[in-house]
């Protein structure tokens, strides 16, 4: 097909027209093939004065009827011509355009086009003449668009608005840093930011890891006038954890002896590492490792430098770290406003208190334990919580040195505790609950009567002494060691020879405690406390404490160190804190202060459990705490803390403790 565009048809003109009869010729059409257009008297050229006029057109003849056809060989004949109503809605054409058109019609004529061909060049120079009329119209309609706006008043600048024609780097990297962190808080709410689509890496997903260090500066002090002459202060840890001691040695040596007299300073370090486990459907589990110089249940402290036993330690070793706690929990709503939580292993210590008069702040206990809240309205809520703990299980070799081996001397507590939680007022809120703790066998038994020929031979009842003890509890021997004529090893020269003795808890712990709390929150974020925490053992036989006649009478807590029994069963705290709670610390500036008085008598706890810190650790003290904490930033604050203690049983003894501590969390 042969398209002409109006920049080809000066190059036809200059060509020689010449008909290409084809072997079949299209037939005539009964009417023009395109109407002669004539041009707008407006596009004429204008005529100079004098010129000769231009000639009249020449009418062209009609063309002659078409030859009669089968219509077999031809296609039918098409219509190029518009209908006539579109040629008269059609805009005058120009002088050019009238050219066009009758050059086109003329070569139609003539045969050099095609009657398709010549359509074509018709549509195709209207369809670019409406594009140019559409392109002119839309720049004429933004000229004067420009033209109107241009032609209007400025406006009157914003009294409020603000140029800034330079930003400095410090603003740019807070813009950056402030956008950086709500796209990465938005990506970690919505989830798009974790692989959690990829199932290798499902599980850290569900690992939460968290830890705490602190650093402290402890200074043990003891004023003049302890009684440090008659070796009144007996370590029975270190007896019981050792071997027998030979109370009538040859030698006359006393038994492991407490420091009350020489002042010591210890740099001690404290680092603990957890991690809580999503488990799914209400499971969770918990893994917490700590230091520690040794396993004390109520200290996870290292000692920087110490020699953990003059056996290891020292001259930059390596420190332990011991595992701590290890549980699993189950969670689940019982009822809309009843929720339970059940523990199995090692974990924090579910019961609740104000103070440590009873149970250190790092005690953690086995075994099992559940605990059921209800909210009976946004006011008024209570919580039971109880459980089953093992303390001691024989080991199953015991004794080692002896075919004969003893039946397992089994320690447990078994606990339960009631409280409520309720408003006074919306500033006011007070807790309190009651619980009762039953230790079975923790007391001393005293054995069946033999005779040791050496520290090696056991007791049928050495598994009931305590292995782990502070100091504090009244102590009596567990040995029935009886006293038999001749040498060793048949004999013990009538018990003056080879008395190799253990001591037990003299005492059973039946105790019923009771706990209070008031808080004004008047004050938020900062609150003020009012604690209170009552303690009675009411499995103390004072009695049995006093019967000296017995073959097991108790060997300390006597008044001037032989005198009667004066230790008691009844322990108490009181105190008062101000500031904001430690929990909440979360900016630097943050305070806090604490002021408490305790009386803790004899047996009223197990010395093994309480507070370690205060008086050096243990009960049978008395005296009070002062301390403050002010936070250095958001996860770092320091501590300072004095603490005076006088020992209530016994010969006199006070301890005065200093520390300084660091403490960061993770």
């Amino acid at each position: 097909m042969l398209i002409l565009r109006r920049s080809s048809l000066l190059f036809l003109l200059a060509l020689p027209v010449v008909a290409q009869v084809p072997e079949l010729k299209e037939p005539d059409l009964p009417f023009p093939l395109l109407a002669e257009v004539t041009p707008a008297k407006t596009a004429a050229p204008q005529m100079k004065e004098g010129a000769p006029a231009a000639p009249p057109p020449v009418p062209t003849p009609a063309p002659a009827p078409p030859p009669a056809s089968t219509g077999a060989d031809l296609p039918p004949p098409i219509s190029l011509l518009p209908e006539p109503g579109a040629i008269q809605s059609r805009p005058q054409a120009t002088a050019t355009e009238s050219v066009v058109v009758n050059l086109i019609n003329k070569l139609v004529e003539r045969g050099a086009l095609t009657k398709a061909d010549a359509a074509d060049l018709v549509k195709s120079a209207e369809q670019e003449a409406q594009m140019a009329q559409a392109q002119a119209q839309t720049l004429a309609e933004t000229q004067a668009a420009v033209a109107a706006q241009s032609a209007l008043p400025p406006l009157a600048p914003d009294q409020e608005e603000v140029r800034v024609t330079y930003i400095p780097e410090a603003v740019k990297e807070e813009i950056r840093t402030q956008i950086r962190s709500e796209v990465l808080s938005q990506a970690r709410t919505e989830g798009w930011s974790s692989p959690t689509t990829d199932r290798r890496l499902e599980w850290a997903q569900r690992i939460k890891m968290f830890g705490d260090m602190r650093m402290r500066q402890e200074m043990l002090m003891y004023p003049a006038g302890n009684d440090n002459l008659t070796g009144a202060f007996p370590n029975f840890n270190a007896i019981n954890t050792g071997a027998p001691f030979d109370l009538t040695n040859a030698a006359g040596t006393l038994p492991p002896q407490l420091n009350v007299d020489r002042n010591r300073d210890r740099t001690r370090l404290r680092l603990r590492l957890g991690f809580d486990v999503d488990l799914e459907d209400g499971f969770t589990a918990g893994i917490r490792l700590a230091s520690g110089g040794n396993n004390s249940p109520v200290s996870t402290n290292q000692t920087l430098g110490s020699t953990n036993g003059n056996t290891q330690g020292g001259n930059f070793s390596k420190y332990e770290m011991w595992l701590d706690r290890a549980f699993m929990k189950y969670e689940a709503d019982l009822t809309t406003h009843s929720h339970l939580m059940v523990e199995l292993g090692r974990f924090q210590n579910p019961f609740f208190n104000n103070s440590q008069i009873m149970w250190d702040e790092d005690v953690n206990l086995d075994g099992i334990a559940f605990s059921v809240t209800n909210s009976w309205n946004q006011d008024l809520s209570s919580f039971f919580t109880a459980g089953a703990f093992p303390v001691f299980n024989t080991a199953l070799n015991s004794p080692d040195n002896s075919t004969s081996k003893a039946t397992s001397n089994d320690k447990y507590l078994l606990a339960a505790q009631f409280g409520v939680q309720f408003k006074i007022t919306d500033d006011i809120e007070v807790k309190s609950g009651i619980a009762y703790y039953h230790w079975e066998s923790i007391e001393g038994r005293f054995s069946s009567p033999f005779v040791p020929a050496s520290a090696n031979d056991a007791g049928d009842t050495d598994d009931s002494r305590p292995l782990f003890a502070q100091k504090g509890n009244t102590y009596r021997p567990i040995r029935n060691i009886t006293a038999t004529p001749g040498a060793a090893p048949g004999g013990n020269l009538g018990g003056t020879i080879n008395q190799f003795q253990y001591f037990g808890l003299a005492t059973k712990f039946r105790q019923l405690a009771w706990n209070g709390r008031v808080d004004f929150n008047h004050w938020e974020p900062m609150q003020v406390s009012l604690m209170a925490d009552v303690v009675k053992n009411f499995g103390l036989d004072r009695a049995a404490m006093n019967d000296f006649a017995r073959l097991d009478p108790v060997v300390n807590n006597r008044a001037g160190g032989a005198g009667a029994w004066d230790g008691g069963d009844l322990a108490w705290y009181i105190g008062m804190n101000f500031g904001k709670p430690v929990a909440l610390f979360d900016k630097r500036g943050d305070w806090a202060l604490n002021i408490g008085y305790r009386h803790v008598e004899s047996d009223a706890v197990v010395d093994g459990f309480t507070e370690s810190r205060f008086g050096n650790g243990g009960s049978n003290m008395e005296g009070y705490t002062i301390q403050g904490l002010y936070a250095l930033s958001k996860r770092t604050w320091t501590r300072l803390a004095y603490m005076s203690a006088n020992q209530i049983a016994g010969p006199p003894l006070q301890t005065d403790v200093f520390l300084i501590e660091f403490l960061s969390r993770f």
